[in-house]
């Protein structure tokens, strides 16, 4: 969503493709259009995947796209846009400028962005470091919580301890000089009782 939210801060009109239904029913109220693959290859201009999955724009996608259309991954080495297909379905394939291909379809041309690799890393300088000092911290926070509880620990996959990504966001926020405000002893006492309310 957060690719989505900045397109669409820019004044683009987002479509976004979802398999999740929780996912696709947030993005509906935040308001995405939301449709299956196969509809928005006929209907976008942009194509950028950030899934973390094999194929998620395929063979069947690419007949379907408008000419000039552009693919770009964001989201999971190059697995994620069906490349081999794509190069087979062409009659040539040739650089259009720096790390853009142009697929010559016969009928339209496509072009891909930084061989499919991540785009954020391939074409561009990376992630900036507003977003890396933020992911350093929650790993190093991470760490240290694990070397701390290690002995309770069974060996398995741990999501991140919410106190871990709040402390993160508390100590963003104060680097950059944006304050918020705290519950009152009272509002924090309502929230923790289930007395109270409806």
């Amino acid at each position: 969503k957060g690719i989505a939210s900045r397109f669409r801060g820019m004044g683009a009109q987002v479509a976004v493709v979802e398999v999740e239904p929780i996912e696709a029913i947030e993005a509906l109220m935040d308001g995405f259009l939301v449709m299956p693959m196969a509809e928005a290859a006929a209907w976008g201009d942009l194509f950028i995947t950030a899934t973390g999955n094999l194929n998620v724009i395929r063979e069947e996608h690419f007949g379907r796209m408008r000419d000039g259309a552009i693919l770009a991954n964001s989201g999971h080495f190059d697995a994620e846009i069906e490349l081999p297909a794509l190069r087979r379905l062409a009659r040539s394939v040739r650089e259009a400028r720096r790390d853009v291909e142009e697929y010559d379809l016969g009928d339209r041309r496509l072009y891909v962005v930084a061989e499919g690799r991540l785009v954020n890393l391939s074409a561009a300088e990376g992630h900036p470091a507003a977003v890396m000092d933020m992911s350093f911290a929650n790993q190093a926070l991470s760490a240290e919580w694990i070397a701390r509880h290690h002995e309770e620990l069974e060996p398995r996959v741990y999501t991140v301890p919410d106190e871990i990504d709040r402390e993160v966001a508390r100590l963003k926020l104060a680097a950059i000089g944006v304050t918020i405000d705290s519950m009152t002893e009272e509002q924090a006492r309502y929230v923790r009782s289930w007395e109270a309310g409806t």
